[in-house]
């Protein structure tokens, strides 16, 4: 194993859960730039893979962090991803909420909730389209992304339902 990945895997999980305000989806769009176009340790399609099976599978969803430190550096790269994505992050919310407690009434915590909400919107749309741009490889798959995308925006339809259908049509290769 290259002691020069691991290094690379624990300054970029490290980083990245010091920046991932809003969940780890937020960091997709630096996680996958990082992992497929700076260190070249998987593909494109390689990494939409990877999210797919952290997506689906139960649990949180830092299982993408654990398969990418997996293909990076084996076993070792896995349980170091795991620990730098975890564990900056772990503190850094343990002395925030210590001091968030005390300021439960203050006009500037209210603010600073606020400015936070359209952050990881922003955040969350371009992860949304980094993984689009990922996954899919027709016209026909961004019209499917699109329509899904309208769907859980504006129905109340169970996203598992979407998501079935679209795997189905995914399945019967008409995408």
């Amino acid at each position: 194993m290259n002691v020069k990945t691991l290094i690379q895997i624990i300054a970029l999980f490290s980083s990245l859960s010091l920046l991932s305000i809003g969940g780890g989806n937020t960091v997709l769009p630096e996680m996958h730039r990082k992992t497929v176009q700076v260190y070249h340790w998987m593909s494109d399609s390689q990494f939409a893979d990877v999210f797919a099976i952290s997506q689906a599978a139960p649990g949180p969803s830092i299982l993408i962090v654990t398969l990418i430190g997996y293909k990076a550096g084996g076993i070792l790269g896995a349980i170091i991803a795991t620990i730098a994505m975890m564990l900056p992050a772990g503190l850094l919310v343990y002395m925030v909420t210590r001091f968030w407690q005390n300021a439960q009434n203050s006009p500037l915590r209210h603010a600073i909730e606020k400015g936070f909400a359209p952050l990881t919107v922003g955040l969350v749309l371009a992860s949304g389209y980094v993984m689009s741009r990922a996954a899919d490889h027709g016209w026909h798959a961004y019209i499917l992304t699109g329509l899904c995308t309208i769907i859980f925006v504006f129905t109340k339809v169970n996203p598992l339902i979407v998501v079935a259908v679209a795997g189905l049509i995914g399945y019967l290769g008409l995408v």
